[in-house]
């Protein structure tokens, strides 16, 4: 196992290294969210990233989600207790993670999917009116199609809930 991890660690700097080579301009360490938009396939009701806020090739990306009372999981999640749930958190993670993949110089098309989550844990309430701030962390890139991922999701410092994310890469 710490043979695999260790290819996929040096996997992981070759892609860094080479994106750093092969780029004369800047790297782009924040996105937007028409950027976002040309990123990734999701709109509304479950475009779940409102901004990148910092974006490291090949390693790291952080996502805001501002979480408001007109999210419309919101009317039945739970009335009168509004409370975001759990696999709309994984979502939003896994969306995060969807704009490091995109980046990566290997990219040439076709759509990474959600393949699963390992350890889920949720610590804390998310509710209208709070921000939710996501880091996700590329631990392993694999023959330029699966990747595992670590991601949390936090709400004024606090753990709001965290697990190991796994893609794949799809044609479409």
């Amino acid at each position: 196992m710490s043979t695999t991890l260790d290819r996929s660690q040096e996997t992981i700097a070759a892609v860094v290294e080479s994106a750093q080579h092969h780029t004369s301009m800047p790297v782009k360490t924040t996105f937007n969210i028409q950027e976002i938009h040309k990123l990734l396939p999701h709109r509304y009701p479950f475009a779940l990233v409102d901004k990148i806020i910092d974006f490291v090739p090949g390693e790291k990306a952080v996502g805001l989600k501002n979480v408001t009372f007109n999210e419309p999981f919101f009317q039945g999640h739970f009335p009168g207790h509004p409370l975001m749930p759990g696999v709309m958190i994984i979502e939003a993670m896994a969306q995060v993670g969807g704009i490091i993949l995109t980046q990566l110089p290997e990219y040439n098309g076709g759509l990474f999917v959600f393949r699963g989550i390992d350890g889920a844990k949720f610590r804390q309430q998310v509710v209208p009116g709070d921000q939710l701030i996501m880091t996700v962390e590329l631990q392993a890139f694999k023959r330029r199609r699966f990747a595992k991922m670590h991601a949390r999701a936090e709400v004024d410092g606090q753990l709001a809930a965290s697990g190991d994310l796994t893609f794949a890469l799809v044609e479409v």
